[in-house]
């Protein structure tokens, strides 16, 4: 069991990195997985791949809890009226949710509707390392695109619906190809139309709380409420692991778009495309 805890934290590690940087957790955790195989049944295998992203959304909720939280009377700026209950109501931020919830239709229509069939035909490391290489050649074109324009949306704000729905085409894509980052997919959409950088960075956390949630929810409900003692301790122990390294890596990544653009992470997605390609390659032609 204690191996089995070590290989635990290290998914865990890896999920809280590459969750929010848009370099694909999935791609990540495939490579990873086939190092350190978890001692489990692959049933719960893959449902720990995605329920361990609980973890890390909770670090999402813990950072912008004033941001999400539609209620309270404290820095309301934007009251629904004067009535005690209305001063209640943060209205802007209600909007905010609205314009998650039309983000999130795309996905949650048709991944709901393809969940099964993705995993089976799309879940794999060629399908992987294309999408992987192909948004990454995305963010160097569009970043270079982009260079010297000046952002059409700078806040959360100004963001409009038609807006938020293109940008939840883009999670669609993300949901259909694994590999391709539901992040590094959203943001890339979210450049495309204007959108900032740092707006576009923290719209993807947004999106991620309800998104991650219903995915979670959706796995748990297919595998099946009945764990065994170890299942618990390593599905508790990956998502805790998860949500500590999420809050330093969302911390640093709003930092660092601050000052550089999403360049870094195309090449990276290349080289590690590439990577995915050559491994499974050579390991095809020694079997």
């Amino acid at each position: 069991m204690f191996w089995e805890m070590i290989k635990t934290i290290i998914l865990g590690i890896v999920e809280g990195i590459t969750e929010w940087l848009p370099i694909s957790s999935t791609g990540h955790l495939i490579l990873v997985e086939n190092f350190l195989k978890l001692d489990q049944s692959e049933d719960f295998k893959e449902m720990f791949d995605v329920v361990i992203q609980l973890g890390a959304i909770m670090a999402v909720v813990v950072i912008f809890w004033k941001k999400l939280w539609p209620f309270g009377k404290k820095d309301n700026v934007h009251p629904l009226n004067k009535s005690p209950f209305g001063q209640m109501i943060k209205t802007d931020i209600f909007q905010m949710w609205f314009k998650v919830l039309v983000a999130c239709i795309p996905a949650a229509v048709i991944g709901f509707l393809l969940d099964d069939w993705v995993d089976e035909h799309f879940y794999n490391p060629w399908t992987v390392a294309v999408a992987l290489i192909v948004f990454g050649i995305a963010f160097i074109v569009i970043e270079n695109w982009n260079k010297g324009r000046k952002p059409k949306i700078n806040t959360i704000a100004e963001l409009t619906f038609n807006a938020a729905l293109i940008i939840g085409v883009f999670q669609l894509i993300a949901a259909l190809f694994p590999g391709t980052s539901r992040s590094g997919a959203t943001i890339v959409g979210a450049l495309l139309i204007g959108v900032s950088r740092t707006v576009a960075a923290e719209f993807t956390f947004y999106l991620a709380v309800p998104v991650m949630f219903g995915a979670s929810l959706l796995k748990l409900v297919k595998f099946g409420f009945h764990f065994t003692g170890s299942e618990i301790a390593v599905l508790l122990t990956g998502c805790i692991v998860a949500f500590a390294v999420s809050i330093f890596v969302i911390k640093f990544l709003m930092d660092y778009i601050k000052k550089h653009d999403f360049k870094v992470f195309g090449w990276y997605r290349i080289a590690l495309g590439i990577l995915v390609i050559a491994y499974f390659g050579i390991k095809a032609m020694v079997k």
